[in-house]
């Protein structure tokens, strides 16, 4: 009875279908079934259809969990005051630095490209959309907009180029030790090699006008030292100021039969409408001496100044130093290219047109 009773309980539990008076032989061999754990009926099949489908499904949660777990793309924005030649190849040089080293845009890296087309208020707002987008990395290219995104963000990485001097910009505290979120790399010309030019191709020059944008502190400095400069050649100096590219030809227009020569520094307002202040300075018998070299392609007369693909190059080694061996901008210097790194351009189609007669040891290093 006793034995029974345990066979009607286990019945009533497990609902195993036996009949309800079973003889001692059956009540045992029952209580053997559970003991063993297995069933009459199927049951055994089923459980074990349960089990592997438990292992599937375990197995297929490990593989999403898996791909879950991947990295993600590292994002990289980009702030780019305005399109000219100088600017746009320091932005390839970065972007092939980057190739090289195995971050490739669109796979492991997402580069987000902005274009301010010379607009301090589009500046502005690029900045803060890379910082509320969650950039890992921002670029700025131009003094305008790394101050701007330097502004916008102290904690994210930020590099910079085609900046002159990032200290006296206010963007670092010294560009051996930068001591925040900032650095990268300066585009600091010659400017006493490219005066000195300037007296080499026009021989007898006594004027010049220092043509620039008054809203670029990377250009005043630049004027200081042309100024400083001009008086070791005992050239007198007219500043000649715009605002935006709109008042390139009136000004430029102002300045003729009141000087010799012009002398245009690397200022993004004046590299951007540089066709414009060759139409009219050429056309009047006004050589242009300029900061960097495609200002020379739309043209300038010379130069005698750096390689910005180059320098948007050295700038994308940065990048990777901070992505790969986590190198951090507050002990990272601001870096220059090397002094024989500089090149002279001349544009003799230009000299041509001026009357101007390059000098054989020019000719001979162009």
């Amino acid at each position: 009875m006793v034995i029974a009773k345990k066979v009607l309980t286990y019945r009533k539990k497990h609902s195993i279908l036996y009949p309800l008076k079973a003889s001692k032989r059956q009540s045992i061999k029952a209580l053997k079934c559970k003991s063993e754990g297995f069933y009459r009926g199927g049951n055994g099949m089923k459980i074990k259809k349960i089990f592997i489908g438990m292992l599937v499904l375990t197995m297929v949660i490990s593989i999403f969990t898996a791909c879950g777990k991947e990295e993600k793309a590292i994002k990289i924005g980009v702030n780019q005051l305005v399109r000219h030649g100088a600017l746009d190849a320091s932005y390839i040089g970065f972007v092939d630095a980057l190739k090289d080293a195995g971050y490739i845009d669109g796979e492991n890296i997402i580069i987000d490209y902005q274009i301010a087309h010379n607009d301090q208020s589009i500046v502005n707002t690029i900045a803060t959309k890379l910082v509320n987008d969650g950039s890992d990395l921002i670029l700025a290219i131009s003094t305008p907009s790394a101050q701007a995104v330097a502004n916008a963000t102290k904690d994210i990485p930020v590099l910079v180029t085609a900046v002159t001097d990032p200290a006296e910009s206010g963007l670092v505290k010294s560009n051996e030790v930068p001591g925040g979120n900032v650095s990268g790399t300066s585009d600091l010309t010659p400017v006493k090699k490219q005066i000195e030019l300037l007296t080499q191709l026009v021989p007898g020059v006594e004027t010049i006008a220092v043509l620039y944008s008054s809203s670029e502190s990377n250009s005043k400095i630049q004027v200081e030292m042309a100024i400083e400069a001009a008086e070791e050649y005992n050239l007198e100096v007219v500043e000649a100021t715009v605002s935006n590219t709109n008042e390139i030809e009136q000004v430029v227009q102002s300045l003729v039969g009141k000087v010799d020569a012009i002398y245009a520094p690397t200022d993004n307002t004046i590299a951007s409408g540089m066709p414009t202040v060759a139409m009219v300075a050429n056309s009047n018998g006004i050589p242009i001496i300029c900061g960097e070299e495609s200002m020379v392609d739309s043209g300038g007369l010379a130069t005698y100044g750096i390689d910005y693909y180059k320098l948007g190059r050295l700038t994308g080694e940065q990048a990777v130093r901070i992505l790969e061996e986590k190198a951090t901008t507050d002990t990272m210097p601001i870096e220059y290219l090397p002094d024989d790194e500089y090149t002279l351009k001349i544009n003799k189609e230009v000299a041509g047109q001026l009357g101007i007669t390059i000098p054989e040891e020019l000719t001979n290093n162009n």
